[in-house]
């Protein structure tokens, strides 16, 4: 394979996964650990993605104050959270987890609606900073320093004390058979608190992530109530999750 087919490759991978792992991208192409480091360091020096350690995350997933064609699938996402507030009502406890599309779930949030929000997120927690209505409790811990997520024991006690009405649960990959999967164990047993604290579970996911999978398992397809893309729930593509018995929207 051409240097330029993997480059493409690893772009592609880290702009809909927002993160990868040298490791798990060495095993997709078939190439040595080494053949990828050198990849990722030229993407970066070029200014297409951030290396950091044992892999590599998208710019608009760390900074996401950045231009907005830093932010992959932008168009996509924002329909997703059009979506996903009318969800919302006011009294009701919400609990949002990290990543782009969730960001913009919080965005969209109308500042007059009265809700108090959870969230282990850094960057969920700065634009809920603007929304006088909205009580914000950031779930604190050590922070991530790649997710910008609080991670640890801190963060699952303190889901563990809580009970929300409906959470937004960012995932890194979904499929029916091997469910929401993600490639970081700490962020995996956070967002296994987040589920257990909820009575409703939404997935917010850009379709590119269907039937995709990652290292860690999160939880079962079951475990999810809500499925919500940027296609029409008709879609074809969308018939074996709601097969499953998830709600499409």
């Amino acid at each position: 394979m051409l240097k330029e087919e993997r480059h493409q490759i690893i772009l592609n991978e880290v702009r809909v996964h927002n993160r990868i792992l040298l490791t798990d991208i060495a095993n997709l192409l078939n190439v040595s650990p080494d053949t990828i480091r050198r990849d990722i360091k030229s993407l970066h020096d070029n200014n297409k993605l951030k290396k950091v350690h044992g892999g590599a995350v998208s710019l608009g997933f760390n900074n996401y104050n950045n231009a907005f064609e830093d932010i992959y699938a932008l168009a996509e996402k924002k329909i997703i959270a059009k979506k996903a507030i009318q969800l919302l009502k006011d009294g009701q406890v919400i609990l949002l987890s990290g990543g782009t599309t969730n960001i913009e779930i919080a965005k969209l949030i109308p500042p007059r609606l009265k809700l108090t929000c959870f969230t282990p997120s850094l960057q969920v927690a700065i634009q809920m900073l603007n929304k006088p209505h909205i009580e914000t409790v950031f779930v604190g811990g050590k922070l991530s320093n790649n997710s910008q997520i609080a991670i640890g024991g801190n963060a699952i006690n303190m889901l563990a004390r809580i009970k929300t009405d409906i959470c937004f649960l960012g995932t890194n990959s979904i499929g029916c058979s091997d469910g929401l999967t993600e490639f970081d164990w700490d962020i995996v047993q956070v967002k296994r608190a987040m589920i257990r604290t909820s009575k409703k579970v939404i997935s917010p996911a850009i379709s590119e992530k269907l039937n995709s999978t990652q290292r860690y398992k999160i939880c079962e397809i079951e475990a999810i109530d809500i499925l919500i893309t940027e296609l029409l729930p008709s879609d074809r593509i969308l018939k074996p999750f709601s097969d499953r018995g998830l709600t499409i929207m």
